[in-house]
């Protein structure tokens, strides 16, 4: 039989989705190990994350972690900052910091070929970093160069100060760190922290080609790190009205638009349908914010809407950068979609066209052991597992328009709107 190679063929639904569960270790000191085991795969990756001190309820000086983490690489009491970066570049390794508002610590991306040699190298890092003055005094010039440029961006800008309205400048996620702040920095101070407070509350999350008997070595050489355990202090943030905030630069060509506001946690029944509005609105490249603002008016090369992902409750975000002359009428047809797709129904053409994008983007995040441990990270931190992409399937599956709809009126309320105009 001859297949038709100029018809495509049809597009199907899974019934379902089954992803293989991490397996979990304790380590003797113990923290958790979370492994997805990648026969296919000759590469390692090995990430270990801690609490920031937001999650722990503690104010600490602005980009102390910051620099903490990113002075790891500046040698240890055994080896230089040039032996650290020859000795990685010689095994193909990638060590980078990893950091959210939430969590902090640090990866390591290696092969099998070599993970034996790489990990008690990187093992020294967690443990034995110098902070060398001479070091800190190089980063802290480049930290304070690239603010000063960062400043500058109206983007940037935006973004800072919708956080700090959004969660209140008195708090971590709120606070914007600038040149003063850099000075504060001490060395005594990442010396404090690393040996105090940066690994409280571990977990390690690692993919790779790897035995029991790899397991059972990297507790030897992970499950001696003097790690603390304290409660965490989840942050709780609501909802409230909020001012307009204008900061106009007379040369800008562009504005850059932030609008957003809380929402709910992913734990929350009406998640997923709040998700779902999302991607119509702005949440893909077809959404109602492309079509109307980029390709019928031409105001902006790209606008989107996002959440943002919180352990407690996540917040949501529209950014555009906009023609400056033409940033009120964007401002309006933002609200106008959110409008629609509130009062309105959304066609049966539309609403199949995203389910089927839904589906397909999905499954991509799905396409190698990488990506499901970063899935599995993402709703573990949450509290959740991966059953959660099961219930998700099952609704994309499911929802109708007015479920949509009537999510949307109970969630976005322009008096609850945070908006930020920079430019």
């Amino acid at each position: 039989m001859t297949v038709d190679r100029s018809i495509a063929p049809a597009f199907q639904i899974p019934d379902q989705i089954d992803f293989p569960k991490p397996l979990q270790r304790t380590l003797k000191n113990g923290v958790h190990l979370y492994f997805i085991p990648t026969p296919e795969i000759g590469a390692v990756k090995l990430e270990i994350l801690a609490d920031s001190p937001a999650m722990l309820g503690k104010q600490e000086k602005k980009l102390l972690a910051y620099f903490t983490l990113h002075m790891l690489m500046e040698g240890t009491q055994s080896k230089s900052s040039a032996f650290l970066d020859d000795f990685f570049d010689t095994y193909a390794t990638e060590v980078e910091v990893l950091s959210t508002f939430e969590h902090q610590g640090l990866s390591l991306l290696t092969t099998k070929k070599h993970f034996h040699t790489v990990l008690p190298v990187f093992r020294e890092l967690l443990t034995e970093a110098t902070f060398p003055e001479k070091e800190l005094a190089k980063r802290k010039s480049q930290k304070a160069l690239s603010l000063s440029i960062m400043k500058e961006k109206t983007g940037h800008r935006a973004s800072q100060l919708f956080r700090q309205e959004l969660f209140g400048d008195q708090h971590t996620y709120g606070q914007i760190a600038d040149e003063q702040d850099i000075a504060k920095i001490k060395r005594a101070d990442l010396v404090r922290f690393y040996e105090k407070q940066l690994w409280t509350n571990v977990e390690i999350f690692l993919t790779g080609n790897l035995q029991d008997e790899d397991l059972e070595w990297i507790d030897r050489i992970l499950g001696d790190l003097p790690v603390k355990e304290k409660k965490e202090m989840p942050n709780h943030f609501s909802n409230s009205n909020h001012m307009r905030i204008v900061e106009d630069r007379e040369n800008a060509l562009q504005s850059s638009i932030r609008i957003g506001c809380h929402l709910l946690p992913k734990s929350h029944p009406d998640y997923f349908g709040f998700w779902v509005f999302n991607v119509f609105l702005g949440g893909y490249f077809g959404s109602r914010l492309i079509k109307n603002i980029r390709e019928d008016k031409g105001h902006t090369y790209g606008i989107y809407s996002s959440i943002g992902s919180l352990k407690t409750s996540d917040y949501w975000v529209v950014m555009a950068d906009v023609i400056k002359e033409n940033r009120e009428e964007v401002i309006d047809e933002i609200y106008k979609e959110i409008s629609k797709l509130q009062d309105e129904l959304i066609s049966e053409e539309e609403l199949e066209t995203v389910r089927n994008y839904l589906v397909g983007n999905l499954l991509s995040n799905f396409s190698s052991a990488f990506e499901l441990i970063s899935r599995f990270k993402s709703v573990h931190q949450a509290g959740l597992d991966l059953d959660f992409y099961k219930k998700q399937l099952e609704y994309i599956k499911t929802f109708e328009a007015a479920q949509i709809q009537e999510i949307g009126r109970k969630y976005l309320s322009k008096t609850q709107m945070v908006e930020v105009i920079v430019g």
